[in-house]
């Protein structure tokens, strides 16, 4: 039997399984059923009934995954948004017992029924949903895992914003380092003014000190003339010439 023969029988025999199980009638177990399948198709029971919830599901995959952060955040990057994740031993249990297929499973349509509802819930936020699967442990707890991050819309608002303020705070940094260049340049025209003065005064002092050492100094005959004429005006201010 093919696989998709294989996955029609699994359907019609799980829809009569509910159908016994709801009307209390007698009949093929579905354990027996299960099991006719499975030989029918040259399989085992367990993976027969993998393959129908594959045919039911998509991605199903058979793995234990811890109950820990990073386990879930593992498993979490790994799914694509339909998948669903099973411990051997849960889908051993589910295989041979119909109240637990029909328990886990209701689980599992759970999770993929509410993603409508929570994706409309969350865009009237703002918001955007993304579902990633359903994983059921070990102990046979079930973890929903999903993720919820802004809208499309929203984030290119954000981007536009933050790409604002980069071009705000740019423009002031490039105003703020035109401001510090003119005032260094300022700043530099003072010290030369500074400097000039300052080396003018210097120069100044030094001319002076300069002058104050000049000796003067004569020859014979212009001192013996200055003596002559010194000596002439003390004799007319003493009434000796006249």
């Amino acid at each position: 039997m093919s696989i998709s023969g294989v996955n029609g029988a699994l359907a019609n025999m799980y829809q009569y399984a509910n159908r016994t199980q709801k009307a209390g009638t007698s009949g093929a177990s579905f354990t027996e059923q299960l099991q006719k399948t499975g030989e029918a198709a040259d399989m085992s029971k367990v993976d027969a009934y993998t393959e129908y919830l594959r045919s039911k599901y998509g991605n199903v995959r058979i793995q234990s995954v811890g109950k820990d952060k990073q386990s879930l955040d593992r498993a979490g990057k790994s799914m694509s948004g339909s998948d669903v994740v099973i411990a051997p031993n849960i889908l051993e249990q589910m295989a041979n017992d119909p109240e637990k297929a029909a328990y886990y499973e209701g689980k599992i349509d759970d999770f993929f029924n509410a993603t409508p509802r929570l994706k409309a819930q969350f865009a009237a936020q703002g918001l955007d949903y993304q579902p990633c699967g359903v994983v059921v442990h070990e102990d046979g707890s079930v973890t929903y895992i999903g993720g919820c991050g802004d809208s499309p819309e929203r984030v290119a608002e954000v981007n536009a914003i933050n790409k604002a303020k980069r071009e705000k705070e740019a423009a002031q940094r490039k105003a703020g380092m035109e401001r510090s260049q003119e005032a260094a340049e300022e700043r530099k025209e003072q010290l030369e003014i500074i400097y000039k003065q300052k080396t003018m005064t210097e120069f100044l002092s030094i001319r002076t000190m300069d002058t104050s050492r000049v000796t003067y100094t004569a020859t014979p005959e212009v001192l013996s003339s200055a003596i002559t004429a010194y000596e002439q005006n003390i004799m007319e201010a003493s009434g000796i010439l006249k």
